[in-house]
């Protein structure tokens, strides 16, 4: 075989295959670009932060054809109508949490946690491995859109109150911002509840048209000010052991996007899930230190307020279930799912975490 000969007869098939194959590569990366309206102000540099971080990876990953622009609470439409805009197609996508819209159908509530109900590992273990998370999909499409998780906000604390909480006799016709159903749960123990968006809360506690406030943890709510219009901050937020953040894109808009481009964005999600989470562990403590040393002053919430509260979530829970379908369907997958994932922190996670608090306590 004459080997130069063969080496350019090569060359040349390599040479002819890239032109052939150029155009199926041009065709397999469509231009797409999307719109990503935001629940969150861009001072929130986690809970916004994730929409940016998603939109990187999604770009980077596609040599920049799949473009998502993001927008800030109230750019578009306001924080509480992102659900709406995407199901409508105003945009195509967003960053919300689906407990913002149980008006709609309470069920909304468990992709993003229950009172008293899982925390972030147990959450996750429920949506990818315990089959929550195909439950949330089927139920979403009921309202044109596809989830995602795409961040978590950990165990959040109990919010910032204006005057002490000894007992529930003091929660009596306190007007408490808090969403979800723990706004519900809280009303029967006397609240008044109200709904508001991150960057409405501050005002309002300031003007006094609410008494309390929950939001989030300690880097997200110092960087909101509450410090400076509410004395007391309450522990723990009981109504949200963890808050799942979805990523929520128009069901046809998705259909439509290439597999892969799918995939891209379903693994940018779960980066950002796991960095989202990373990231609040990292800056809470150092941010409750500094909120105490600007005088906040730290308080758990009474036993009776506790117990009163639990019993009055798996009332809610038993009641909903038995009037609503949606509900009972995802009801009879989560309860067993949580009896058993509190047996399992019992035995090896809570009595790890508990010596480590004392022990950390003693060196102190």
């Amino acid at each position: 075989m004459d080997r130069r000969k063969f080496i350019k007869s090569a060359g040349a098939g390599a040479t002819a295959s890239a032109v052939i194959a150029a155009p199926a590569v041009a065709q397999s990366m469509p231009k797409v670009s999307w719109r990503l309206t935001s629940s969150y102000p861009k001072s929130l540099d986690t809970l916004f932060g994730i929409s940016t971080q998603v939109a990187k990876r999604v770009a980077e990953a596609t040599d920049g054809q799949f473009q998502i622009q993001t927008f800030a609470a109230g750019e578009i439409v306001p924080a509480l109508q992102a659900l709406d805009a995407v199901q409508n197609g105003t945009v195509e996508c967003s960053h919300t949490l689906a407990s913002f819209y149980i008006g709609k159908d309470t069920a909304f509530a468990f992709e993003t946690s229950l009172p008293f109900g899982l925390n972030t590992r147990q959450q996750n273990a429920w949506l990818y491995s315990g089959g929550g998370l195909e439950l949330c999909r089927e139920f979403m499409k009921k309202f044109n859109v596809h989830t995602i998780p795409s961040g978590n906000t950990g165990a959040q604390m109990g919010g910032w109150f204006r005057k002490e909480i000894k007992s529930i006799a003091d929660l009596q016709g306190l007007k408490f911002r808090i969403a979800g159903l723990g706004g519900r749960i809280m009303s029967k123990l006397g609240v008044v509840p109200q709904t508001l968006g991150g960057g409405d809360i501050y005002p309002a506690l300031e003007r006094g048209t609410l008494d309390a406030a929950e939001f989030s943890g300690p880097y997200d709510d110092e960087k909101l000010g509450f410090q400076k219009v509410a004395k007391y901050y309450y522990y723990p937020g009981f109504w949200e052991g963890c808050a799942n953040v979805s990523f929520i894109a128009n069901q046809d808009k998705w259909n439509a996007l290439p597999p892969h481009y799918r995939a891209i964005v379903e693994a940018a999600c779960a980066e950002a899930n796991a960095l989202c989470m990373a990231k609040y562990d990292h800056g809470n403590p150092d941010a409750l230190i500094r909120l105490v040393g600007s005088g906040a002053e730290l308080r758990a919430f009474p036993q009776d307020v506790m117990q009163a509260a639990f019993k009055e979530a798996f009332a809610l829970y038993a009641e909903l279930a038995a009037s609503n379908p949606n509900f009972k369907t995802f009801w009879d997958s989560f309860l067993p799912y949580w009896k058993k994932e509190q047996l399992w922190f019992r035995v090896a996670e809570l009595p790890f975490d508990a010596f480590n608090a004392q022990a950390a306590a003693q060196l102190r």
